[in-house]
């Protein structure tokens, strides 16, 4: 039988967070709520719009309490934050946040790099905050970086990833991203990984998030969306690069993603035009091009 692709994805932006915090220039509170309405205003479903954290580490994200009070209230949208702990926790529910978003890795180095904690001690943290959230009816996601490969370790065994995302579930979350971190996963992984997934994690939706490091992001995507995944991260303009490949390329772009889906005839929602709108609304202030393919199509065409 002839695989019939899903009517609709969801499409979770991840470009005011994700991609920003992994950019070298500061954007302002106010550029940051400006791309967050652009988005929102282009029909996305899910925005990520900042990132409860300490802005000593990561200064792009000062200022996340703002965005989030300037940029929630559109009917029917998502506008999570990250928290890494209860303190962060607090400071999203002080500031109005109905969405919140945790993350750990499946690599026990990674993660330790990265937010200074074992996978064990990452879970314990969120158990201080998590039970709360889940009273307060508040929409939850749950990231596991480094499902397809570590910087540090190498490969990175699926029944790993499978464990890290059970937990998550198990913990409260609604929905669990599986993230390829450095971009090394190829479509057979991920038919792997999300099938093995699928069967173990039945309380939560399962989220793909792809990095475009080594341009086999939306291969992977055709890929999750053949093993039944319906819900894709992405990044406007390809906002962010990858840390561990400097000069890569980081974030899938949503622009590509959308121009894919559509041409599918997958529903998203989302006006293609009004994302390029913001991600070339935002690109002067970063001092590269984005290396979003359709839009330096668009660019070039003046579309």
């Amino acid at each position: 039988m002839a695989w019939k692709p899903p009517s609709r994805v969801t499409v979770v932006e991840v470009g005011p967070r994700d991609g920003l915090q992994n950019e070298a220039a500061s954007v302002s509170v106010d550029e940051r709520v400006a791309l967050c309405r652009r988005l929102l205003e282009a029909g996305v479903p899910v925005v990520e719009v900042g990132a409860f954290v300490s802005p000593r580490r990561v200064p792009q994200m000062a200022g996340s309490d703002e965005v989030l009070r300037r940029v929630t209230g559109r009917p029917g949208a998502k506008t999570p934050v990250l928290v890494p702990n209860r303190k962060g926790y607090e400071q999203a529910r002080a500031a109005g946040g109905r969405e919140i978003a945790v993350f750990t890795a499946a690599s026990e180095t990674f993660n330790r790099h990265n937010i200074n904690a074992s996978i064990d001690e990452s879970l314990q943290r969120f158990a201080e905050f998590l039970p709360d959230a889940r009273r307060e009816r508040l929409w939850i996601r749950g990231y596991v970086s480094t499902c397809f490969g570590c910087p540090y370790e190498g490969a990175v065994e699926p029944a790993r990833v499978v464990e890290v995302a059970r937990r998550l579930a198990e913990a409260g979350c609604d929905e669990v991203s599986i993230g390829d971190t450095i971009g090394v996963a190829v479509p057979t992984q991920v038919t792997d990984v999300m099938g093995r997934l699928k069967d173990a994690v039945p309380g939560a939706s399962l989220a793909v998030h792809f990095h475009d490091t080594r341009g086999t992001a939306l291969a992977n995507v055709l890929a999750a969306l053949h093993a039944g995944i319906t819900v894709v991260d992405s990044s406007a303009g390809g906002l962010g690069g990858c840390p561990y490949a400097p000069g890569a390329s980081g974030n899938l772009a949503t622009e590509d993603l959308l121009y894919m889906l559509h041409g599918m005839g997958i529903e998203t929602g989302i006006d293609l035009p009004g994302v390029v709108a913001a991600s070339r609304a935002l690109a002067p202030r970063l001092g590269h091009a984005l290396p979003s393919r359709y839009l330096q199509a668009a660019l070039s065409s003046r579309v």
